[in-house]
């Protein structure tokens, strides 16, 4: 294997607060150890464009605090398709780059394993999702600041939610996945989630609103928007029409989520997991995910981090019932 001399790295997929103390982690690690590095601006649409800029320690200054990502990520029809990789592939060697880092969720990492299956591309991918479904780390980038951020809202319509006696419906992001709807709603003090990952039942929300309604005169419903029953609004349309008494109002978090300044904890996160991604490459290491299992980094090859299916902390599910009464 040749040594790594040049490096490139973009961001893609949905956008995660950390993603740019990533970037400044790469940038500085691959510096530290004299290595070049490339930037590819707008994700995989830029790597088939070849939208590359030089990015040395100086560029990347005052970004770790900074949501969103400095090289910005967009879709890119082309590189679906074998040529465009092809294409992505050539744009690379003709740039003497020798490793790619991609810092990105589940769709991201997809991508990556088919550019090295077929072209031979040496990759090296950094969990970044605020889902936190990517397998191969216990946290993926994103997922701590999304989880605050949810919460913050919470606690303030938990205040409006007392003042007035309702029922708050608060959907929040998580279409496959429902763990920002299970630490939040946990940490929120949320009467009820529901995820994904679990087959509701109706009735039985609406038998503990109902149960709870002689003691409690608000209630916080924590909803993933990809929930099994069809989100918030359809959820508190049910729950409305068999219980006409409750004030019930909805409120979907969306995008807010994705945005704002990363927390200490994935600034950590992303710093380590950064300077992990090329000090992976100069062991030899490629064509998989580091992340950090049990506290410990670890690289996990990209066909199983993608295939594996994490699953929420059994006993939260336990918790939540608990702790709502």
């Amino acid at each position: 294997m040749s040594k790594l001399q040049h490096l490139a790295l973009l961001t893609s997929g949905g956008d995660a607060p950390g993603m740019n103390a990533a970037i400044r982690a790469v940038v500085r690690t691959a510096n530290f150890h004299g290595i070049r590095t490339t930037g590819v601006v707008d994700g995989y649409d830029g790597l088939v464009k070849k939208n590359f800029v030089q990015l040395g320690p100086r560029d990347v200054r005052n970004i770790v605090q900074r949501g969103g990502t400095i090289l910005r990520s967009a879709r890119s029809e082309a590189f679906l398709k074998p040529e465009g990789r092809e294409q992505a592939a050539a744009n690379l060697r003709e740039a003497d780059i020798d490793a790619l880092i991609i810092i990105g969720g589940g769709g991201s990492q997809s991508g990556a394993h088919a550019l090295t299956a077929e072209q031979n591309v040496r990759v090296m991918g950094i969990a970044s999702t605020i889902d936190n479904d990517l397998g191969g780390s216990d946290r993926t980038i994103g997922f701590d600041t999304a989880c605050n951020t949810a919460l913050e809202a919470i606690d303030r319509l938990r205040d409006t939610a007392s003042s007035y006696g309702r029922i708050f419906f608060v959907e929040v992001m998580g279409r496959d996945s429902g763990f920002i709807a299970m630490h939040t709603g946990i940490a929120a003090g949320a009467e009820y989630v529901l995820v994904p990952e679990r087959k509701e039942n109706v009735d039985e929300l609406i038998k503990a609103l109902q149960e709870r309604s002689s003691e409690k005169s608000s209630s916080i419903v924590v909803v993933a928007e990809g929930d099994q029953e069809g989100g918030a609004f359809k959820l508190a349309e049910v729950v409305k029409k068999n219980c006409p008494q409750f004030d019930i109002r909805v409120s979907v978090l969306g995008h807010l989520q994705r945005g704002g300044n990363p927390t200490m904890a994935d600034r950590l996160l992303a710093s380590r997991l950064g300077a992990a991604a090329v000090e992976g490459f100069m062991e030899g290491k490629q064509n998989c995910v580091v992340g950090i299992v049990k506290g410990e980094i670890t690289y996990t090859p990209h066909v199983e981090a993608i295939t594996q299916r994490k699953e929420i902390e059994p006993d939260l599910f336990r918790l939540i019932q608990m702790l709502a009464i």
